[in-house]
């Protein structure tokens, strides 16, 4: 995955766990096992979690990212 970083970050998902892009922006992960996909899904946020101020970084598709003033905002 190039999610921002100077080298890709490679990620091998566990048996029993698809992963599928249909667009580059989005990432769907399946599985029979659900505790499992939640633990696949938390580690894929965990390479780059999703920040305040900006708003990058990868989200889960239901979760609302609060942003923040910056600075220069305040003034």
């Amino acid at each position: 995955m190039q999610i921002g970083y100077s080298h890709p970050i490679y990620f091998i998902p566990p048996e029993g766990i698809t992963l599928t892009s249909p667009i580059n922006t989005q990432i769907i992960v399946s599985g029979i096992d659900k505790q499992l996909v939640g633990a696949v899904a938390a580690k894929l946020r965990s390479f780059r979690k999703p920040e305040p101020y900006k708003g990058k970084g990868i989200k889960y598709s239901t979760e609302v990212i609060r942003r923040k003033a910056g600075k220069t905002a305040g003034k």
